[in-house]
């Protein structure tokens, strides 16, 4: 690897810490203001800002298995952590989507387990609502991880495009030098 390539990738791994910082500033906030001075209305009806812990995993999950859970959760994630890391180191440079990718999941787990190790649970404030339905609370941590997790989904099938039209392509080409006689009419 060139040290180009090194400087790029501590770039992303810049953004990620950009990101955990944002996180955690933004659930000490949350922690200081919210849980003391009540929820606040951002936008009437679609965005509040509400305090909650979250001692379990997504949309409160295994909330209810203590220490324990604390404890096997934060192990879980750290163990995500390290693999996140290691296929980023492995990912080439060329692979900015899955850098970006990687380094907003890498962000997510670190921001949340974080919480889960120094408090116990995580701190969640970002409360959307469409009318009746109602999205479970969560943090800036728990969209980095979405939208990590969709920019991978999104690679995997933009791959899969270009794999399937460069294979047609090169089926195109093998069948024209198989038949010399097949007149190229373009």
């Amino acid at each position: 690897m060139s040290r180009k390539d090194i400087l790029w990738k501590v770039g992303y791994l810049a953004i990620a810490a950009g990101v955990f910082m944002t996180d955690q500033a933004s659930k000490a906030w949350a922690t200081r203001v919210l849980r003391f001075e009540g929820d606040r209305s951002i936008i009437d009806g679609f965005l509040n800002l509400a305090y909650a812990q979250n001692p379990g995993v997504a949309f409160s999950m295994l909330d209810d298995h203590g220490d324990a859970g604390r404890w096997g959760l934060s192990a879980v994630a750290i163990l995500a952590g390290v693999l996140v890391m290691y296929f980023f180191w492995r990912t080439p440079r060329s692979d900015d989507r899955i850098l970006g990718a990687l380094a907003l999941l890498l962000a997510g787990i670190a921001g949340n387990v974080t919480d889960r190790i120094r408090l116990g649970f995580v701190v969640d404030f970002i409360d959307i609502q469409f009318g009746s339905w109602h999205y479970p609370t969560f943090n800036v941590a728990d969209a980095a991880i979405c939208i990590g997790a969709g920019l991978l989904v999104l690679d995997m099938f933009m791959s899969k495009r270009k794999d399937k039209v460069g294979a047609e392509g090169s089926v195109n080409t093998k069948s024209k030098a198989l038949n010399p006689k097949s007149a190229d009419v373009s």
